[in-house]
């Protein structure tokens, strides 16, 4: 079996020897879930800063993330997190809004990067950019981004959870567990449920996915 990428500076190093300074990593959260906006960060990490237990968010305890993320804005050049809403992945599909929420993250960088290393996808951008399968786990920079929108993403369920508490979004955090579906079977759904998506259609539209 082979072995897992290992989350380094390797990619950052690479393309400083190419010339390029400030690299963002840009990462997104939420794309695979039911409920909420999908929501995108961009980092730039200092070449010096301490960036020891920075790795994918997916694998980081929640309360470890909060920890890390803060301990991201500090090794950060600068940073910046972005969402796209439900209407705009309604209206333009998950793929697009994450890219939309992405390249919004990316524009609000302050200083601008001059290169994007990028988790699979590849933006709407005119910067020289790789997208790297995995990337999260292979790049700190992503890592960085991916802590950043999780924690941010996770900070706003738990705020709509406040809201809508028949749906204990802050703890399925919007992906569709049995938990949520069946709430949603008994309350219907809320205006931050993504319709399009087939848990809630089937749901909506009983009979669409029968034989």
């Amino acid at each position: 079996m082979p072995r897992s990428p290992i989350c380094s500076l390797r990619h950052e190093n690479r393309l400083r020897a190419l010339g390029y300074v400030s690299i963002a990593g840009v990462d997104e959260a939420g794309r695979g879930c039911i409920f909420g906006p999908v929501y995108a960060a961009a980092v730039i990490l200092r070449p010096q800063a301490d960036l020891a237990g920075i790795r994918d968010s997916k694998l980081v305890p929640e309360d470890e993330r909060t920890r890390l993320a803060a301990k991201v804005k500090q090794a950060a050049l600068a940073y910046a997190v972005a969402h796209a809403s439900v209407e705009e992945i309604e209206r333009i599909n998950i793929l697009e809004a994450s890219r939309l929420a992405m390249r919004r993250a990316v524009e609000a960088l302050s200083p601008s990067p001059d290169y994007l290393l990028v988790d699979y996808l590849r933006l709407d951008s005119p910067l020289p950019q790789t997208g790297l399968v995995k990337g999260d786990a292979q790049s700190k920079s992503i890592a960085a981004a991916s802590l950043l929108a999780k924690t941010a993403r996770d900070e706003k369920l738990r705020e709509l959870s406040q809201t809508f508490p028949v749906f204990h979004l802050e703890a399925n955090k919007g992906y569709g567990t049995p938990d949520h579906l069946a709430a949603l079977r008994r309350f219907g759904p809320t205006p931050f449920h993504r319709r399009t998506f087939a848990p809630v259609r089937s749901i909506l539209e009983p009979g669409l996915f029968s034989a």
